[in-house]
């Protein structure tokens, strides 16, 4: 099924809450622009008054009303992007530019409006980070002594960097913004072409630098946003 249907789900009272509900999650499935477990914390952080997403039914439709006006800003900007990429192909410029929407590797990004909700953010990190913190670390064998005291020392900045920016809620400081882009070159820089085992615990990582990151550049803007 698509976005679309999903949504007409969500707001069929005739349905059961529960079934609304699953059809929000659902949607999420199709569009999420922070990852699905970021964009449901996020949205449920939003749905402001009540955010009880399985029982209250105005807060869950406040949440499909957030989602779908991101994702209408979104296919605006894939629509720019296609226009634009016609113009550059025309030019002879075949790859697209890294931080363009539909590069290959796209990090979070909540489009739309004037900027993402802080509140809405601070939600996200703080759900990711109590998953980061229960990924066991890589297997020991996989890693030299020197790689192995690297990545501690990378997790360790990256849960000490996101308790940070959790404790400013939301509103870190430049030393935070920079630790937190410096953390995403460093992942990165152990991350390994192709399969490698290395990679499945590094990606993880990486998601969540990479949310942090964008949370910790993104304009501060009022709670109920």
């Amino acid at each position: 099924m698509s976005f679309g249907a999903f949504a007409r789900r969500v707001r069929d009272e005739q349905l059961a809450p529960a079934r609304r509900h699953r059809a929000l999650r659902w949607a999420v499935g199709e569009y999420g622009p922070l990852g699905f477990h970021a964009t449901w914390a996020y949205l449920a952080a939003t749905a402001l008054p009540a955010p009880d997403l399985r029982r209250d039914m105005s807060a869950l439709l406040r949440a499909l009303d957030t989602l779908e006006a991101s994702r209408a800003a979104r296919l605006e900007e894939v629509a720019a992007f296609a226009a634009r990429r016609r113009v550059e192909k025309a030019a002879g410029v075949r790859t697209p530019r890294s931080g363009d929407p539909l590069a290959p590797h796209r990090r979070p990004h909540w489009p739309g409006g004037s900027g993402p909700s802080r509140l809405g953010l601070v939600a996200a990190v703080a759900n990711r980070r109590a998953e980061f913190q229960r990924v066991p670390h890589p297997d020991p064998s996989l890693l030299s002594d020197d790689r192995a005291r690297q990545l501690w020392e990378l997790y360790g900045r990256l849960d000490a960097c996101a308790a940070a920016y959790l404790t400013a809620l939301g509103r870190p400081d430049e030393a935070v913004r920079d630790e937190a882009a410096a953390i995403v070159t460093g992942i990165s820089h152990h991350l390994t072409p192709g399969y490698a085992p290395l990679n499945v615990h590094l990606f993880q990582w990486l998601r969540f630098a990479e949310l942090l990151d964008y949370a910790a550049k993104a304009p501060a803007v009022s709670r109920a946003r």
